[in-house]
């Protein structure tokens, strides 16, 4: 028989080459499958029909090719929204954790490479109002806001003090432009692995601050419609000041703006509680639940984990911050992955709802209810009420 036929053949989700770029997908791949000859991965290829012809056109082996799944899924934070909501991911808890306890929350991802949500600020656009160091409270934060807003002394047509993103196109929205400040004043969203909890005063006070930065005219226009990928634009180009963002952006505003433009820093918090604590994103790998091959999905699935140091290049040291490795030079000798990997070391990380199937839920209500809010339709204390009302009706056993 050809040895050919003797392969296990398993197909790799072709997002991955969005995530990793062709060159680093095609040198991993090359590399697992001549370490493993019983084994071939590939890149799943979907054919497309010729133009103006029917999909209902496709048939034998291309039509075959178009129904198949991947069985591996490299995915980011948006595209783990999507899987989850279709269930086509495997559990993965008897691989990732075999002597766990069974009523153990499923675990359906494991995380390649971490990021986590830091404050920038344009460094010039501070010092143009006198301040020579960022915000380190709530209260400071609105001032400075307000300040370069208000300000002829910036020399811009128009600057705005900060930003939020809240589109529904961006699945990471509320993690990093909302739920980040309630978390750095040590907020925890959950009470055990399928409860969650909100602290309806620190929740208040937190769409109090909220409700200052848009009473105050301080944000970005179209706070509703504008993602994270088009604010991070705009404080490139020196239009915003201050933002929230990922440490998976360091890189690209390193070569947009240069070193010395701008600076990361904690978020801000109204008094020192004692406790920061922080969520992590990040790119992820899965295993299709109908795959003929689990086990030999997840040895690839071990195999990516062993290669942390080319995502370490890959990344520029993003993938080293959040991990229990050593960080090495190319962390400790960087100004800005050196103090990232600093917060994250004095940091409690807390778990968001990423992988969460009623992630969307959650974040409606409390969209829902801070418009409600904003329109003076609540008070703060019972929007934050009303939030944690809604959150336990949807985690609430059915």
């Amino acid at each position: 028989m050809n040895s050919e036929l003797k392969k296990k053949n398993l197909f790799i989700s072709p997002y991955c080459v969005e995530l990793f770029g062709r060159e680093i997908t095609e040198i991993l791949l090359q590399d697992y499958n001549e370490a493993n000859p019983d084994i071939r991965i590939q890149i799943l290829t979907i054919p497309e029909a010729s133009a103006g012809a029917s999909k209902k056109k496709l048939t034998g082996s291309a039509q075959d090719e178009k129904n198949k799944e991947p069985d591996i899924y490299l995915f980011d934070e948006n595209e783990y929204r999507k899987l989850i909501s279709s269930g086509v991911l495997a559990r993965l808890n008897s691989y990732i954790e075999p002597q766990a306890r069974a009523s153990q929350a499923a675990k359906y991802a494991f995380p390649l490479v971490s990021f986590m949500d830091l404050l920038f600020y344009n460094i010039e656009l501070l010092s143009a109002v006198g301040y020579d160091r960022p915000p380190k409270t709530r209260d400071e934060f609105l001032s400075y806001a307000k300040t370069i807003s208000n300000s002829s002394n910036v020399r811009r047509a128009y600057v705005s003090g900060t930003a939020l993103s809240l589109s529904p196109d961006d699945k990471q929205a509320f993690s990093r432009d909302l739920f980040s400040w309630i978390w750095a004043e040590g907020g925890d969203f959950w009470v055990d692995e399928k409860t969650t909890a909100l602290n309806t005063v620190t929740a208040a006070a937190a769409l109090s601050f909220f409700g200052n930065l848009f009473s105050e005219g301080v944000l970005a226009h179209d706070v509703f419609e504008t993602t994270g990928a088009q604010r991070l634009e705009e404080f490139s180009r020196g239009r915003v000041s201050m933002i929230t963002g990922s440490t998976r952006a360091i890189p690209f505003l390193r070569e947009r703006m240069g070193d010395n433009a701008f600076g990361i820093t904690t978020i801000p918090v109204s008094v020192s509680t004692g406790r920061y604590n922080i969520s992590l994103s990040g790119i992820y790998a899965g295993i299709n639940a109908k795959s003929a091959y689990p086990d030999e999905a997840w040895s690839f699935i071990e195999f990516l984990a062993e290669h942390h140091q080319l995502f370490n290049e890959t990344f520029s040291p993003v993938f080293r911050v959040a991990s229990d490795l050593i960080p090495d030079e190319s962390i400790t000798d960087d100004p800005f992955y050196s103090k990232a990997h600093d917060i994250f070391e004095s940091s409690e990380v807390v778990r968001s709802f990423s992988g969460e199937p009623n992630a969307q839920k959650y974040e409606d209500a409390f969209l829902e209810e801070l418009k409600i809010f904003l329109n003076g339709g609540k008070t703060a204390q019972e929007a934050a009420t009303a939030i944690q009302r809604r959150w336990e009706q949807t985690s609430a056993p059915r």
